[in-house]
């Protein structure tokens, strides 16, 4: 019985090392990588990558050669990332800044062609947005989305791009891929997003990454406001007080 449990937990260490594998990848792996990462003769992964793929844990890309994180892998990667324990320092550094600046500031992720609040904090105005944690965005037309695009590795953000429904909010929305192109090149070289009421008619927001010194970006601090108490030029003047916000986010940010 002692034999089995130890095959057992065995078996599910293996498993558990692909998963850390292929999530924390710049992009989705083949069989030879992770076999390259994990040490695992090609047998044992591919039998691991087809049970976490019946698990909606993985998922394979169109070709069908590579592998990257399934729905029910995000999920759990956001319920972790919501939980008290980790949200409690993070929501001390956001109320910390909004008494700085006055403006609502949020923390957000991307998850494939939205983006999804991980935490809120509210300026005490009586004109606000409400938007609560878990709250889903589209990436195209949020300051937040285009940061986290921009800043994807090549391979992942073009596959995002071409899934990305590019849906009509105000005016201002970029609903042509060439355009968006454009605007994430110059948003790679300022490591700063805009949106200038392109998802909200008279709302504005200001965003800069969460980098943890790892390869990737794993969230975006942002001030959104009004524009009838801040011009997009005067939610720019916030970056540098978003900048020391974000570096302190970052350590409270689970590895």
């Amino acid at each position: 019985m002692l034999e089995n449990d130890d095959h057992h937990g065995s078996a599910t260490l293996r498993a558990i090392a692909v998963l850390e594998t292929i999530a924390g990848a710049d992009g989705p792996l083949g069989l030879v990588e992770i076999m390259a990462a994990t040490g695992l003769p090609k047998p044992t992964v591919y039998r691991i990558t087809t049970m976490l793929m019946d698990a909606a844990l993985l998922i394979r890309e169109a070709e069908g050669k590579r592998f990257g994180p399934g729905p029910r892998l995000a999920s759990l990667g956001l319920a972790v990332l919501t939980h008290a324990v980790w949200r409690a320092p993070r929501h001390a550094i956001l109320k910390s800044l909004v008494d700085e600046i006055g403006e609502t500031c949020n923390l957000t992720l991307l998850d494939g062609t939205e983006v999804v609040y991980l935490d809120r904090v509210e300026a005490a105005w009586p004109l606000r947005l409400h938007f609560q944690t878990g709250s889903r965005v589209p990436a195209h037309c949020s300051a937040s989305g285009k940061l986290l695009l921009a800043l994807l590795p090549t391979r992942e953000r073009k596959r995002i791009l071409e899934a990305l429904p590019y849906s009509y909010h105000t005016a201002n929305t970029l609903t042509r891929r060439r355009d968006l192109e454009l605007a994430l090149k110059r948003i790679r070289k300022d490591k700063c997003a805009t949106d200038n009421e392109e998802y909200l008619d008279g709302t504005v927001c200001v965003a800069v990454p969460v980098d943890n010194g790892s390869r990737r970006v794993p969230a975006a601090l942002a001030v959104h406001a009004p524009t009838s108490r801040m011009t997009l030029a005067q939610a720019l003047e916030c970056v540098p007080a978003l900048r020391l916000a974000a570096a302190k986010l970052a350590d409270a940010l689970p590895e």
